[in-house]
């Protein structure tokens, strides 16, 4: 056998055994006239002690390894004099009597260590060596234990798992489809899946009351940290379920993903209303680690002969405890912080509450101290507080600009901390937004998300007022996970193609096979999707979501170690009959 051992399973309880163990060579150390080498492999790193006076020919053997040799060896157990508390082997070590080299290695272009000095673009070339850091591996083995643990609940839930197709056809909503040539039939195209959602509803008309499905999905979209053009999702749907049902079974997962993985019980998730998600807290994905809720200030500020305010369609403000410390520098930072393009404010306004209660601002010259007191009373602030205030012309811009500032001095003052959890539900959303591109209302989630109940009769006099059966599940402000009650009916489904502008034409070319089933009994159903590549840098501490896929794309969407994507051979063209000119590339 190449070994009877791994390096992480020993202990002093092996003490005397003789074993063999075989990986890759971590580092070497010459002290005298012995040799010590740190052998590792997936799970762990254990110490090799080599002895010049016991075998000199062996020893020479050992110094002249070098790093990410591939080596075994053979040895007895012993105790460490000089214990390692920072190594689970650190109690022991192996006294070599042979040593054989299986593979040599050419030097690394980085270390393989937690604190490693290659670069993202450095390590996503050799991700294989990147694989070989213990942080690396770790989170992997991270996202199989949350993927066995979602099986696991889903499985004693009653769900089946359903293996969808990957080729399949392009759907007008969303994100940009990753299309697929198809040779046989010449100038048609399949589409990868941005989700698996019309499938999962014609197998609730199929009767597979419980669906789920661990799976990859493809958009086409701009890239950032917690977005890859491929990435895996829980997909989860029932039937005979109102919003409750799935409500409930989903905190169920997340509660027992804390449980088994983190060890930390959950209390019952709070609920937040969409509206109130956007009134205090200028996002549809609020971060409640922490306070800091918006406080609209209309009444307070308005009207006093500050133009910027007494103009504005929105006034609000943020009250940051015991941040009355900023200097002047670092409150400039903040207001150029929100003046950058990719926010758009235009300025700031700030008030510090004294250590005697006054409250002294950058708008002294408008507003008496009568005026800031009602402005502290509005914040129910405190001395050594520093309050924040934002304004502008479109009130939903303006939180969203809020929004920004809320997070950016939340995380200078540490208050959101990443083994640190706050988990709720966002809840009715608006069925529709404004596109001013497509100049029409689009759907918020899918065309297929039901309205409320209730709220049906506004489809025909005011479809923008209309509330989605929809939700999302939010964890220390990102989302990670969203779903709906799907529409069953027919009739209700054409009048929301309707609205999305489709023609009945369009509409049965692109979902004729949805409707058409729909004509054969669908039942009430609804589902849910998780982003597994989110939840796991979520419980990993992660400022990537590509730190826990084994082999991801980078910002441009490219494979550097594959060099993916590349050019393809002319004759493929020729097979697929696509015309292209290559010189323009």
């Amino acid at each position: 056998m190449y070994r009877t051992k791994t390096c992480g399973e020993l202990r002093l309880a092996n003490a005397g055994e003789r074993v063999t163990l075989a990986g890759w060579v971590q580092r070497t150390r010459k002290m005298g006239g012995m040799t010590f080498v740190d052998l590792r492999d997936r799970y762990g790193i254990t110490q090799l002690v080599f002895n010049e006076e016991r075998d000199a020919a062996l020893c020479e053997q050992a110094n002249r390894l070098g790093r990410e040799y591939v080596v075994q060896v053979t040895g007895v157990v012993g105790e460490r004099s000089n214990k390692n508390a920072k190594m689970e082997t650190g109690d022991i070590e192996i006294l070599a009597e042979t040593l054989t080299v299986l593979n040599v290695s050419a030097t690394p272009p980085f270390t393989i260590e937690d604190n490693t000095d290659g670069g993202d673009d450095l390590r996503m070339k050799y991700r294989y060596l990147d694989l070989r850091r213990t942080a690396v591996r770790g989170n992997l083995e991270l996202r199989h234990k949350m993927a066995f643990e979602v099986r696991r609940y889903l499985d004693g839930q009653g769900f089946l798992e359903v293996e969808t197709p990957v080729l399949v056809n392009s759907t007008p909503e969303g994100a940009r489809d990753f299309v697929v040539p198809s040779r046989m039939n010449p100038g048609q195209f399949y589409a990868l899946p941005q989700s698996p959602q019309t499938l999962k509803q014609l197998l609730m008309v199929s009767g597979f009351d419980r669906y789920f499905q661990i799976v990859k999905c493809f958009r086409d979209e701009d890239l950032r940290a917690d977005r890859q053009p491929e990435f895996t999702q829980v997909d989860c749907e029932m039937s005979f379920v109102e919003q409750e049902d799935i409500l409930q079974m989903f905190e169920g997962m997340i509660r027992h993903l804390f449980k088994t993985i983190l060890g930390l019980e959950l209390a019952p998730l709070p609920r937040m209303t969409w509206a109130d998600a956007m009134k205090y807290y200028g996002s549809d994905k609020p971060d409640t680690r922490f306070g800091m809720r918006f406080v609209e200030l209309m009444d307070v500020l308005k009207g006093y002969g500050f133009s910027v305010f007494d103009s504005a369609a929105y006034i609000g403000g943020i009250c940051a405890k015991g941040a009355a410390t900023y200097t002047r520098k670092q409150i400039d930072q903040l207001t150029e912080y929100v003046k950058r393009p990719q926010i758009g404010a235009k300025g700031m306004v700030y008030a510090r509450v004294e250590a005697d209660g006054t409250v002294k601002s950058s708008v002294d010259k408008f507003y008496t101290q009568e005026v800031l007191q009602q402005l502290k009373a509005a914040f129910a602030a405190e001395p050594g507080d520093l309050i924040l205030i934002l304004s502008g012309d479109d009130a939903m811009k303006t939180r969203k600009q809020l929004n920004e500032l809320r997070l950016y001095v939340g995380e200078q003052l540490g208050l959101r901390p990443r083994d640190k959890f706050s988990c709720l539900w966002v809840i009715d959303f608006p069925m529709y937004e404004w596109s001013d591109e497509e100049q029409r209302l689009m759907a918020m989630h899918h065309p297929f998300t039901s309205p409320k109940p209730e709220d049906i009769p506004l489809l025909d006099t005011d479809p923008a007022a209309v509330r989605a059966n929809a939700y999302d599940m939010v964890i220390n402000g990102v989302e990670v996970g969203g779903g709906s009650i799907r529409i069953h009916d027919a009739q209700l489904q054409q009048k929301i193609f309707e609205i999305l502008g489709f023609t009945p034409e369009q509409a049965q070319t692109k979902f004729g096979f949805l409707m058409n089933a729909f004509k054969f009994g669908a039942p009430p159903h609804g589902g849910l999707a998780y982003g597994l590549d989110r939840l796991v840098s979520l419980f990993a501490g992660l400022d990537s979501i590509r730190d826990c896929i084994a082999f991801p794309k980078n910002n441009q969407g490219r494979d550097v170690m594959l060099g993916a994507p590349g050019a393809l051979d002319p004759i493929q063209f020729d097979e697929l009959q696509i015309k292209v000119d290559l010189k323009k590339g």
